[in-house]
C-alpha cells in the first residue's frame, strides 16, 4: 500500500446552480491521507496517518489532491495544429485538420503521435479522455495501444466519415468501415480500462448509409459508447438542414440512426432548441461543452442553464485543436467566461465538478473514477495552489473556499502540476518534483 498527505477536494453529488456554499456537495478534507492498494484502487481516506502495511508515503502537506481530470472530447492528431490562425469551423477542418489528420494513415506517424498526445494529457492532470483518432483503423489501434501501456481509462474509436472528406480521409464503403469497428470493438472494448466509442465525425461527412450502419453497431451492444459533433456553428446548421431535409433538426438526423443513447457524446450543443434538449435528457446522453473552442472559432456561447433547466447532463471538455489547451484550469475559465457573456454566472464548484465527478457519471463511469473514495480507481493530480507570486498574494487574500478555488481555477494551469498518478502509478512528475518511485525520506513523512 502506499499513502499520499495533502488537502483532498471531490464532490459527492452535483452542484446546484449558482450556489458558491454548495454544502452537502463539496467534500474537501484538508490535511487527510490518500491511502492506495497494490491494485490501484483507493482503500482509505482518513485524517491520521496510517498506521501499518505502507510501503511508501508521500507528504503533499499544503498542496491539493484532485480526482484525475476527464476530458470529454478531444481530438490526438489535432495537438500539431492547436492555435493556429483562427478561422470558422468549416474553414478550420479544410485548412488545418484535415491535412494533420491525413498524415496519420502512417503506422509510425500514429503511434508516435498517440504516446506524445496522451503524455501530453497526464501532463495536464487529465488521466481519462474520450478521443477522436483518424479514419484509419491503424490510429485507432495506435491511440488504444498506448493508453493501455499507461494503465489510462479512454473512450475512442475509428471515426466514420465517407463524403465530403478529402482523398485518404474517407472509408472506402461501409462495409469495409463496419468491418474496420468490429474488428477495434473486439480487440479494445472493455479490454483493461478501455472503452470503444463509434465515432461519427459529424453527420455532414456520413451518408445516411453509414449512419445507419453506425446506429446498428450501437443496438448490437448497448455498452458501446457513440461520439460525434452537433450544432456547432450555424454554417453547419444550415448545411446540416440542405443535406437531411427530412430532419427536425441536426441532433434528429442522430437520433433518428440510433445514436442518440446514454453513452452517447455529443460535442458541442450550441445551437439547440428546447426539443433537443429534451431529447438528450429522454436519451440520457450528455453534451460536452467546448468553451475554449468555441471562443477561438467564433462558434456561439452554450447555454449551460437551459440544459440543466431541461435535466440533461454536460461535461467540460478542451476540444484541442480547436481548444487552444489541454490544461482544465484554462478550459474551465474559458466556460466561466462564455457563461458570463450569455448572462450567467458558473461557479468554481460546477465547472470543477463537470471536469471530475460529473463527467464521469455522464460517461456512466462513476463507479471506477471521478472522486476520492474507497474502491474507486487511484486516478489523481496534486497541485500547486499557487505557482508565482500573483497567484501566491491572490490565494493570500481569499476570503472563502470557493473563492480560493476560483481564484486557482482562473490563474492556474500546468505549470502548478506536482504530478499525475493512474491506477496509483505516477506517470507524470514535473520537473523538479521526486518521482514517486524513489523512497528518500518518504517514510519519515509519516
Amino acid at each position: 500500500m502506499k499513502a499520499w498527505r495533502a488537502d483532498l477536494l471531490d464532490f459527492t453529488a452535483a452542484p446546484a446552480w449558482g450556489d458558491t456554499v454548495a454544502a452537502g456537495a463539496v467534500r474537501y478534507r484538508p490535511d487527510h491521507w490518500l491511502v492506495v492498494d497494490d491494485a490501484g484502487r483507493i482503500a482509505a481516506v482518513q485524517p491520521e496517518a496510517p498506521a501499518e502495511g505502507i510501503e511508501r508515503v508521500e507528504d503533499h502537506r499544503g498542496q491539493l489532491l484532485l480526482p484525475g481530470f476527464i476530458d470529454t472530447h478531444v481530438h490526438s492528431p489535432q495537438i500539431g495544429v492547436i492555435a493556429s490562425y483562427g478561422t470558422a469551423l468549416l474553414d478550420w477542418l479544410n485548412d488545418y485538420t484535415f491535412p494533420a489528420e491525413r498524415a496519420w494513415a502512417d503506422p509510425e506517424i500514429a503511434a508516435r503521435g498517440s504516446e506524445h498526445f496522451l503524455d501530453a494529457l497526464l501532463a495536464h492532470g487529465t488521466t481519462t479522455a474520450a478521443v477522436f483518432p483518424t479514419v484509419h483503423k491503424i490510429a485507432a489501434d495506435a491511440l488504444l495501444t498506448a493508453a493501455a501501456a499507461r494503465g489510462m481509462a479512454l473512450v475512442a474509436g475509428k471515426v466514420l466519415m465517407d463524403r465530403h472528406a478529402p482523398d485518404g480521409l474517407r472509408d472506402d464503403d461501409v462495409a469495409t468501415a463496419e468491418r474496420d469497428c468490429i474488428d477495434l470493438i473486439a480487440r479494445w472494448h472493455n479490454r483493461g480500462r478501455n472503452r470503444y466509442a463509434v465515432t461519427v465525425r459529424f453527420a455532414p461527412t456520413s451518408t445516411p448509409e453509414q449512419l445507419a450502419m453506425a446506429g446498428a453497431l450501437c443496438r448490437s451492444d448497448a455498452s458501446l459508447y457513440m461520439q460525434t459533433h452537433v450544432a456547432e456553428n450555424r454554417d453547419e446548421v444550415r448545411w446540416v438542414g440542405q443535406l437531411f431535409p427530412h430532419a427536425r433538426s441536426y441532433l434528429d438526423v442522430y437520433a433518428s440512426a440510433g445514436l442518440l443513447h446514454p453513452r452517447s457524446i455529443l460535442a458541442h450543443g450550441i445551437w439547440l432548441d428546447d426539443d433537443d434538449r429534451a431529447a438528450l435528457r429522454d436519451a440520457g446522453a450528455q453534451v460536452a461543452f467546448c468553451p475554449s473552442s468555441n471562443l477561438f472559432l467564433g462558434s456561439g456561447l452554450f447555454d449551460w442553464p437551459a440544459m440543466i433547466a431541461a435535466g440533461a447532463a454536460v461535461s467540460v471538455a478542451s476540444d484541442v485543436g480547436g481548444g487552444t489547451s489541454l490544461a482544465m484550469q484554462r478550459t474551465l475559465a474559458d466556460a466561466y467566461k462564455v457563461q458570463a457573456l450569455a448572462g450567467h454566472r458558473l461557479t468554481a464548484w460546477t465547472a470543477l465538478h463537470a471536469a471530475t465527478r460529473g463527467a464521469a457519471e455522464a460517461l456512466q463511469l462513476g463507479h471506477e473514477i471521478g472522486t476520492l473514495e474507497p474502491g474507486r480507481v487511484a486516478d489523481f493530480a496534486i497541485w500547486r495552489w499557487a505557482a508565482n507570486p500573483v497567484d501566491a498574494e491572490r490565494q493570500r487574500l481569499a476570503r472563502d473556499l470557493h473563492e480560493k478555488l476560483f481564484a486557482w481555477i482562473t490563474l492556474a494551469d500546468d505549470r502548478h502540476l506536482v504530478g499525475t498518478w493512474v491506477a496509483g502509478q505516477q506517470r507524470f512528475a514535473a520537473a523538479g518534483t521526486p518521482a514517486s518511485d524513489r523512497n528518500d525520506n518518504e517514510r519519515s513523512a509519516a
